[in-house]
């Protein structure tokens, strides 16, 4: 599956200025979801830092997680619904990710139990690794369907 902004629009809440993925060039539902964010004049590179912009590293593991949660919400009856970050984890930044850059996203799901998703995703610019992470998302709608009753 692919996913314009149109179709990013459909699965996930996250919306402009702090949706951080432009396009999906490949969702498989509960396992991968790749694709990448053309960084231009964006909002963050006016304040970080005027004098040498960059994009800041949680911007970063933002866009991961927003890359990453499309494996959650294109599996059946999670369409649109809320994804919350819980945990982030063996974080890197290698290289400073400038205006002009693509910023490529390849993320995994690499379990999915009651919930909760264990991730991880790397972004890459110009075919070099500029940030890693390892990360906990949450489906809270569908965690409660597994809490204690009393």
């Amino acid at each position: 599956m692919k996913l314009d902004l149109k179709g990013i629009h459909e699965y996930q809440q996250n919306r402009e200025p702090y949706l951080l993925i432009d396009y999906v060039d490949e969702v498989v539902p509960g396992k991968i979801a790749n694709g990448f964010k053309d960084l231009k004049d964006d909002w963050f590179f006016k304040v970080h830092w005027p004098s040498d912009p960059n994009m800041p590293g949680m911007l970063q593991v933002e866009a991961l997680v927003q890359m990453a949660a499309l494996t959650i919400l294109t599996m059946p009856n999670n369409k649109g619904k809320i994804v919350y970050l819980t945990s982030a984890n063996k974080l890197s930044f290698k290289r400073k990710i400038v205006p002009g850059n693509r910023l490529y996203l390849k993320t995994q799901l690499h379990s999915w139990k009651r919930g909760i998703g264990k991730c991880s995703g790397q972004g890459m610019v110009s075919g070099k690794l500029a940030c890693f992470a390892e990360f906990t998302l949450i489906l809270p709608e569908k965690i409660k369907d597994y809490a204690v009753k009393s």
